[in-house]
């Protein structure tokens, strides 16, 4: 199958693309096709298939092993929407490695859609990068009451749950949660933080939660890699 030659689009940029693709819906799973295999296939240079599959390697999507070949690094992660559990429960579930890295936390003054949302006028603001497997997959900003966040930053946020913190250290009884999810894209400054182009597509999930008297405990604005990160649900046909 060949590229499209007339295209402004490199060469080897198509070429991860199509990779990028066929690794997403599931036709690569384990080892790839071998650099002579995919020149073969795409009408193309080894120098085109190295420099997307480098590309690719640098993102995390694939991983070399030396004398063995080349081989798929990611698995998405899929978040059941009618399931209330954390970021790093659900990547746990995949069999993945959690982790976090703390960018900011401070008291904050609300906006006005905020307010609405949370019925406070301040918050404690907690601002995140998610990893699965060391790779950073998306962003999560969080508002608590002050008196909850000011108890939060007590911990080493780079290695914590909040909901494990929440439940198991500040006996936050958390209940239900009302979520959003929509399409969306990142601002410049959190392109950067994931290391990808700020026009790629995101799932953007925001989720307020509550414990077990109805009070507000949280209110989470995430973004996370599409291309890693799907959410699924069960339903059923009411029968008459």
């Amino acid at each position: 199958m060949a590229l499209n030659y007339t295209n402004s689009v490199p060469l080897h940029l198509q070429l991860k693309n199509e990779l990028e693709q066929k690794i997403y819906e599931g036709i690569y799973i384990g080892k790839i096709p071998s650099e002579r295999e995919l020149m073969d296939e795409y009408y193309v240079s080894r120098s085109t298939v190295r420099q997307s599959i480098d590309q690719l390697v640098r993102e995390g999507v694939l991983e070399k092993k030396r004398g063995k070949g080349t081989f798929v690094a990611l698995k998405p992660i899929d978040d059941w929407l009618g399931s209330l559990s954390s970021t790093t429960e659900t990547i746990e579930r995949m069999g993945m490695d959690p982790g976090a890295r703390l960018i900011e936390s401070k008291i904050v003054t609300l906006s006005n859609h905020l307010r609405e949302i949370t019925g406070l006028a301040e918050a404690y603001y907690i601002k995140r990068v998610r990893y699965a497997n060391h790779i950073p997959i998306g962003i999560e900003t969080n508002y608590y009451p002050v008196e909850i966040g000011l108890k939060l930053a007590n911990y080493d946020l780079n290695k914590e749950s909040l909901y494990e913190l929440l439940e198991r250290q500040l006996d936050v009884n958390t209940y239900a949660a009302d979520q959003i999810i929509k399409s969306a894209h990142l601002t410049k400054e959190d392109g950067a933080l994931l290391n990808i182009p700020i026009r790629s597509s995101m799932l953007n999930a925001e989720r307020k939660l509550v414990d077990v008297n109805g009070d507000f405990v949280e209110f989470e604005n995430a973004y996370y890699r599409s291309d890693m990160y799907s959410f699924k649900i069960k339903l059923s046909r009411n029968q008459m």
